[in-house]
């Protein structure tokens, strides 16, 4: 039994207010109506205790995909093992640290309580449940195979995880390397060069031209600074303001897929995106027609969604997945090739599984061959512009000896 507190209308059209006790929202309302009392904010006293918590909470901490990636494993393991789902949340919901996820868990099962499926019990929370999970959880419910949808579910999760965290290791020194070097570079400039230049200045003497050039550039970065951090500022404010447009995200989409290396990593990630969750809606029963609709938002670029879909609507004409997406010209002719077999075969959902599978791998290789690539170009490239500096400094003193002797 829990309490409420609840702000009504009277029969006699007094506004009220107090507190009631019941086992769910729906059942205070229930009682109130009784008791001639119509409601018009009913609140339990332990969801603002917790959304006072989740406000405080919020500051230090967030909801992360591995949050969620762990609360649908718990929750495929307890249904599994034959505990309703209201039941399941509800033993989460107690050993759940997270004051704003514990919050979540909370409303879900007040919801599932008053009647609502699960599955729309999670529309409510779109900012961490995606319309991925929500029609999978959807088709579990109406296959009555929730136990083994969620357990799937749990393994997509973990497997979109687990690549990008290979991703961001990866790419984790060179962005490192590059930060620490720019931030060296910014200290010779700033402090460093300032103080030879002076001496050079000081002297009166005829400079060499590199050395001309390199008191040009330091003088407009110490002057003009503010003008370049504008500058850099207008650029990335317009590259932004173009994306948010369809023609601007369709140009910067095609240029992006198009580049030399990075664009072909791009699309194995894309590809790899398609096939898994494509494979995973489809073996957890959910349409192809949706499963299409759903898989076009988690490719994460515009020409490929738009090619996958102008596929749906081929297919919802009746013709095989294979044939408009070998069109496109975007999908290799091994993954086209792939998804015709397992079409003919009946095998579509395990093949489609296999492709991720494979170009998870080799988007893998290609990040860590990338990688290796990056660092000895990067420090190469730190250790030129150092050089440059360095001669810079050293041709005038050696012309200065010369003299001398």
């Amino acid at each position: 039994m829990s309490v409420f507190e609840y702000k009504g209308v009277g029969a006699d059209g007094r506004d009220l207010k107090g507190i009631i006790d019941a086992d769910t929202t729906k059942s205070a309302r229930a009682k109130l109506k009784k008791l001639g009392i119509f409601p018009t904010e009913i609140i339990e006293e332990r969801h603002k205790r917790l959304s006072k918590e989740i406000a405080f909470s919020q500051l230090f901490e967030r909801i992360r995909h591995q949050d969620i990636a762990i609360f649908t494993r718990q929750i495929a393991t307890l249904t599994n093992a034959g505990v309703p789902v209201a039941e399941a949340l509800s033993a989460i919901m107690e050993q759940e640290e997270k004051a704003e996820l514990k919050g979540i868990i909370s409303e879900l099962v007040t919801r599932i309580k008053e009647g609502s499926s699960f599955a729309d019990a999670l529309k409510g929370y779109p900012k961490y449940f995606s319309n991925l999970y929500v029609n999978m959880i959807m088709a579990g419910e109406a296959s009555g195979a929730l136990d083994i949808v969620l357990l799937r579910l749990a393994d997509f999760l973990d497997s979109q995880i687990k690549i990008r965290n290979r991703i961001r290791s990866a790419l984790a020194y060179p962005i490192l390397m590059t930060v620490i070097g720019m931030g060296v570079l910014s200290f010779i400039f700033t402090f460093v060069l300032p103080q030879v230049i002076r001496v050079f200045e000081d002297m009166h003497q005829s400079l060499p031209l590199l050395t001309l050039i390199l008191i040009s550039a330091t003088n407009f970065m110490r002057s003009y600074w503010w003008l370049i951090i504008m500058i850099i500022a207008g650029i990335v404010f317009y590259i932004r303001k173009r994306l948010k447009t369809p023609e601007g995200r369709m140009r910067f989409d095609g240029i992006v897929i198009r580049l030399p290396i990075f664009g072909k990593i791009i699309r194995m990630i894309a590809i790899s995106r398609f096939t898994r969750t494509l494979g995973t809606l489809l073996k957890s029963g959910v349409p192809a027609i949706l499963s299409f609709d759903i898989v076009k938002n988690v490719v994460n670029n515009i020409v490929i969604a738009k090619a996958i879909e102008d596929a749906r609507e081929n297919i919802r004409e009746g013709e095989s997945i294979s044939e408009p997406l070998k069109r496109s010209r975007l999908f290799p002719s091994v993954v086209t090739h792939m998804i015709a077999v397992g079409e003919k075969s009946g095998e579509l959902e395990e093949m489609l599984l296999r492709v991720s599978d494979a170009y998870d791998n080799e988007v893998e290789t290609a990040i860590a061959s990338l990688t290796s690539l990056l660092e000895p170009v990067i420090i190469v490239a730190m250790g030129l512009i150092v050089g440059i500096i360095v001669i810079s400094i050293l041709l005038p003193i050696m012309e200065m000896s010369t003299v001398i002797r």
